[in-house]
């Protein structure tokens, strides 16, 4: 990709084709990733934002400080986030005359009681793909705590699910 130019005191764009060339490999993930973080009619919504917003901001990404991944995720995360806090939580009246009764815990509840922070890291690690060092540098720290939040993320998985629950250590 050719150096961003100044011209007139302003950063010229670079070309549609040229930034659909270098978005789309990354497209997969940041639309798993999408869908982790939002409803899943929520989920194309985000991305198109994310997509316009990595446009719009393109002049700002230096190839220097790491790879468009990680970049384009931390967008994706950003775009997530603010459309949660636009739209409202609705709120389903459960029928009073009908019990429940939960008969297993299943993954994507356990994993929606983990804090922030593992949550996130479960996400990019297991369900985006994304390996260790990648998922550093989209949440913004080291390795080795990435690490130890997987860790400890896996210990309250099994906890919720009981002995039975057979992840990766």
């Amino acid at each position: 990709m050719e150096p961003t130019v100044v011209e007139r005191g302003r950063v010229s764009r670079v070309q549609p084709s040229e930034f659909t060339a270098w978005v789309e490999p990354h497209l997969p993930a940041m639309s798993r990733y999408a869908a982790r973080l939002v409803p899943a009619a929520d989920r194309d919504d985000v991305l198109q934002e994310a997509l316009v917003r990595a446009w719009r901001r393109h002049s700002t990404y230096d190839a220097r400080v790491g790879a468009p991944l990680p970049w384009l995720l931390a967008i994706v995360a950003d775009r997530a986030r603010r459309h949660r806090t636009r739209t409202r939580p609705t709120v389903e009246l459960a029928d009073a005359s009908v019990e429940t009764v939960e008969t297993d815990v299943d993954l994507e509840r356990a994993v929606l009681q983990l804090s922030g922070r593992q949550r996130q890291a479960v996400d990019l690690h297991y369900f985006v793909g994304l390996d260790v060092a990648t998922c550093a540098q989209v949440m913004g720290c080291a390795e080795g705590t990435v690490k130890a939040t997987l860790h400890q993320a896996r210990g309250r998985l099994r906890a919720l699910l009981g002995d039975d629950f057979g992840g990766a250590s």
